[in-house]
């Protein structure tokens, strides 16, 4: 198993960086990442769905769906307008996200209200329903504004670096967990997880974090430097933490609800949220960390 999520993780950590490379050629507007965030969001929600209907949570998963997609392409509202220089920077860049999960919160309450036949269960769906928009909804919302954070040429070495982090410090945690794990993190939640692969984490990331800034910068930025090398590996170490807190975070839905996995997609892996949970939960940390440090050329 060990051999089979590392030639998986091999394939698809490439394949996301080269689908980001290839959308940088089209500038700011990013068709490809808008497509696929759409797509993320709509899988995730849908898996959330599934996850939570069981005791008397009855979440419906078509307005869920449509709400979180909503949510998700708000972001490229300005950026599809025509005027690229108005749009938004920094934090204000999440206005029309967080304006679209408003009106989202609104249709969830009406929904609710109309299928209301008697007490017992509509307060648990509804939230069920509220939780997985704003988990799905919003996390990705501004996982994916770390195409700009740093400006349209810097998008995709912002973007790559959580990526690159997260994934990094997953893999590490898995190796040395499988490979030296003996004490148990906290069992009654993830019975998986070992200090050895929290240790395997945060080197992992760090080292790989280091390794994106040093080569990328010039790769993506031609006739750039890249960040000195302690920022570049601070920014993965607390990706790297950060990213584990996000896979137990995922695990607490899970254990709840008395499943394993999220989906059965790919073996070894899970479904789309059990791939996603550490960048999900890192995303905007990462946002944070890109507009306080000097990552950026």
């Amino acid at each position: 198993m060990l051999g089979w999520r590392l030639f998986l993780s091999a394939i698809m950590i490439p394949a996301f960086i080269g689908g980001f490379y290839f959308d940088a050629q089209f500038g700011p507007a990013a068709p490809f990442l808008c497509i696929l965030a759409i797509a993320l969001a709509a899988r995730s929600s849908w898996e959330m769905v599934d996850l939570l209907k069981t005791r008397s949570f009855r979440p419906d998963a078509r307005i869920v769906i449509a709400c979180a997609v909503i949510v998700v392409a708000a972001n490229w509202i300005q950026r599809w307008s025509g005027n690229e220089s108005s749009a938004p920077t920094g934090v204000g860049a999440l206005g029309p996200c967080l304006l679209a999960f408003t009106v989202a919160l609104l249709a969830l309450f009406l929904h609710a209200a109309l299928r209301y036949r008697e007490p017992g269960n509509s307060m648990e769906s509804l939230g069920a329903e509220v939780l997985t928009v704003a988990y799905v909804g919003i996390l990705l919302s501004v996982t994916a504004q770390l195409r700009w954070v740093a400006g349209a040429d810097a998008g995709y070495l912002a973007l790559g670096s959580l990526i690159i982090a997260t994934k990094s410090g997953d893999i590490g945690a898995y190796t040395l967990g499988r490979l030296f794990g003996k004490r148990k993190m906290i069992p009654r939640l993830s019975p998986g997880k070992t200090w050895a692969g929290a240790y395997g984490a945060v080197l992992g990331a760090g080292a790989a974090s280091w390794a994106w800034f040093t080569f990328a910068t010039p790769l993506l930025i031609p006739g750039t430097k890249p960040c000195a090398p302690h920022w570049a590996i601070l920014f993965g170490v607390v990706l790297g933490v950060v990213g584990l807190i996000g896979d137990l975070c995922e695990s607490l839905i899970k254990r709840d609800v008395g499943r394993k996995d999220s989906a059965v997609l790919l073996p070894g892996f899970g479904g789309v949220l059990d791939i996603l949970d550490s960048i999900l939960y890192a995303g905007p940390v990462a946002y944070i960390l890109w507009l306080l440090l000097p990552l950026g050329p």
